[in-house]
């Protein structure tokens, strides 16, 4: 089956990566090397004294090579002198031996050490650059997150924690290598000048090998990250505490095992190509460079035979050969690996490069405090990306500061996209949100949104202690434990958390060992207590009491009316005994504005708010 086709049954993906992405050229992974400064000044910054540290020793490690190997040839001619009965003194022989031990265990001690610097420096490296990838994404608009494209680019980025580690340990042993090539390569000119041209025609066709392979494989890897992510959803889906239930329920295990299997085998099936053209082409062409030392072998053997060079040069020759043809072939290797690495570093500095949809004013007005006229909308639209449809247009109205507005409307209608504009998670794509006669776009995004509190219908369910899913409505002030209980108790948290074993301490959720799992009704009493923790203008509520039952319902909004006094408020709700408390209802359709007006207003209309109405009356009767 093809990958296309396979895209298209399986996961219903159309799209198939540009030919560029699908095979990068020799130019393109060269060029992704101008990632290496940017790169190395993040790992710079890590911890300077630590990565100076490293490079020193590394720099005292690579002359090792040649002192041992150049001790190593005087001690064999001392042994011949000794054998052929001279009366040089036994001694020196011995001190050479010595000097040898002495660098073979310098250059342990450095290898331990530089390993050590290594690990600690690379986890740190990973550690912060994660961390730089948590911050840059918090800076991104929730727009850009509900768009695929981004989230395969943000999947790659963080899949490229290791191979970023990996390229800081591949950059410095690259120029350790590069220093011991050069003063080994100094020594054999000194003998035979011609060996390094044998040398390089040794090594240079296995490198040619790995480069096309490894470019070949970061295209593998660039095609499939839609299915992978795909991958670990349908791991998420088999094995998690939140869709057991369903799981179990309608036997879909067979069915989501069979749709991972068809995936991963066919991943599997084009890597195990790849992978057996690689070893195939590997083997043919370093056996070219093996037949290539030997060549040169018989040449120093013969020279030596000769007497042209003496049996110490022999031993330093060839060591020398076979080091200098194991340092190059690393050393153009790994160059051809870090290309490919560049290729995944591209990935995260393409991610850190992108940009916030919503402008942020350079001079950014103060978000008024308190809002004096409201927010109006004039004709306002918005469009989601790659979509010919409006989810909202041709909003028309105006919030009043001190306002309780409630949004009523089928599924799809328009709601959530409306309240998505209100706090400027989303940035209109025709019309504008005034403020106090200003436009939103004037405001700081992150100002506006603090004085804003949002509970969607799809609250998040942090598995936190109980205490700190309530201070998420106001992180900053987690510690203040008054303000946290006095929270719960306007939202009914307190009847939650007041039966869990460890109170306020408990965590909540089954991922966590002591965890305690929520109902539905009582995880959104929870997350009702986070708006209820932020000294918000204006509250949203998205549904806020969908899985209350009635009695907790009449109780959340009778506090909700007591703390909206003086507040702007807009709530989303399908209960009409809940929308009646609101000053007025705008009632949407297909994304329109169709009515506008008080309860009772919109009943003498007999529009689609009466008709709603009494559809509900009549499942009450």
């Amino acid at each position: 089956m093809s990958k296309q086709n396979l895209r298209d049954r399986i996961w219903g993906i159309p799209k198939e990566k540009s030919d560029t992405e699908k095979n990068p050229g020799l130019r393109q992974s060269l060029a992704a090397l101008r990632h290496l400064p940017p790169f190395l000044k993040m790992v710079w910054q890590t911890h300077p004294g630590m990565a100076l540290s490293n490079l020193i020793l590394r720099l005292f490690q690579s002359g090792i090579p040649l002192g041992t190997l150049y001790v190593g040839k005087l001690i064999v001619d001392k042994v011949l002198l000794h054998i052929q009965g001279t009366d040089e003194p036994v001694e020196l022989l011995w001190q050479l031996v010595a000097i040898e031990a002495g660098l073979v265990l310098i250059g342990g001690l450095l290898g331990r050490i530089v390993s050590l610097l290594d690990a600690l420096l690379g986890d740190r490296f990973a550690i912060e650059s994660s961390l730089i990838l948590m911050d840059h994404a918090s800076k991104l608009d929730l727009q850009q997150f509900e768009d695929p494209t981004f989230y395969d680019k943000l999947e790659r980025a963080r899949q490229q924690t290791t191979p970023r580690v990996v390229l800081l340990g591949q950059l410095l042993t690259q120029v350790q290598d590069v220093v011991s090539v050069i003063v080994l390569a100094a020594g054999l000119v000194v003998f035979n000048p011609w060996l390094i041209l044998l040398l390089a025609l040794a090594v240079i066709p296995a490198f040619l090998s790995e480069s096309y392979f490894n470019r070949r494989s970061y295209s593998l890897t660039v095609s499939w990250t839609a299915e992978r992510r795909a991958m670990d959803y349908l791991r998420f889906l088999g094995a998690s505490d939140s869709t057991a239930k369903e799981v179990k329920i309608f036997g879909l295990n067979d069915y989501l095992s069979n749709r991972f299997r068809t995936t991963a085998y066919e991943q599997y099936n084009e890597n195990s190509r790849l992978s057996s053209r690689r070893a195939f082409w590997g083997f043919l062409f370093n056996s070219l460079g093996d037949l290539g030392y030997y060549a040169a072998y018989v040449v120093i053997i013969g020279q030596t035979i000769a007497k042209v060079i003496s049996l110490g040069d022999l031993t330093f020759l060839s060591g020398s050969f076979t080091r200098l043809r194991g340092l190059i072939q690393a050393i153009l290797l790994r160059f051809s690996s870090m290309a490919q690495t560049a290729l995944y570093l591209q990935d995260f500095f393409d991610f850190l490069a992108m940009e916030p949809i919503i402008n942020r004013p350079v001079s950014p007005r103060p978000v008024p405090n308190p809002i004096k006229e409201g927010f109006v909308f004039e004709n306002v639209g918005f469009q989601y990306p790659n979509s010919e449809k409006y989810a909202v247009r041709g909003l028309n109205f105006s919030l009043k500061a001190g306002e309780k507005l409630a949004l009523v409307g089928e599924n799809g209608a328009g709601k959530t996209t409306l309240v998505k504009l209100l706090a400027r998670l989303y940035e209109p794509s025709e019309g504008r949100i005034l403020l106090d006669g200003i436009d939103l776009a004037e405001y700081d995004p992150g100002e506006l949104r603090a004085h804003i509190g949002v509970i969607f219908q799809d609250f998040v369910r942090f598995y936190f202690s109980a205490s700190d899913n309530l201070a998420v409505g106001q992180i900053d002030d987690r510690a203040n434990v008054t303000r946290i209980e006095q929270a719960a108790h306007q939202s009914l948290a307190n009847t939650v958390i007041d039966k869990l074993p460890d109170g306020y301490n408990q965590v909540l959720g089954r991922r966590f060992e002591g965890g305690i799992d929520l109902s539905g009704g009582e995880w959104q009493k929870i997350a009702l207590g986070r708006a209820y923790m932020r000294e918000a203008q204006l509250l949203i509520l998205d549904e806020p009491t969908a899985a209350l039952d009635a009695r907790a319902e009449f109780e959340v909004f009778e506090r909700f009316a007591e703390l909206t006094k003086n507040k702007t408020a807009v709530l989303i709700s399908h209960r009409f005994s809940t929308v009646r408390m609101a000053d007025r209802i705008l009632v949407m359709q297909g994304g329109r504005q169709m009515e506008l007006g008080s309860h009772e207003e919109l009943l003498e209309l007999k529009g689609l708010y009466s008709e709603l109405f009494y559809l509900q009356a009549q499942g009450y009767k």
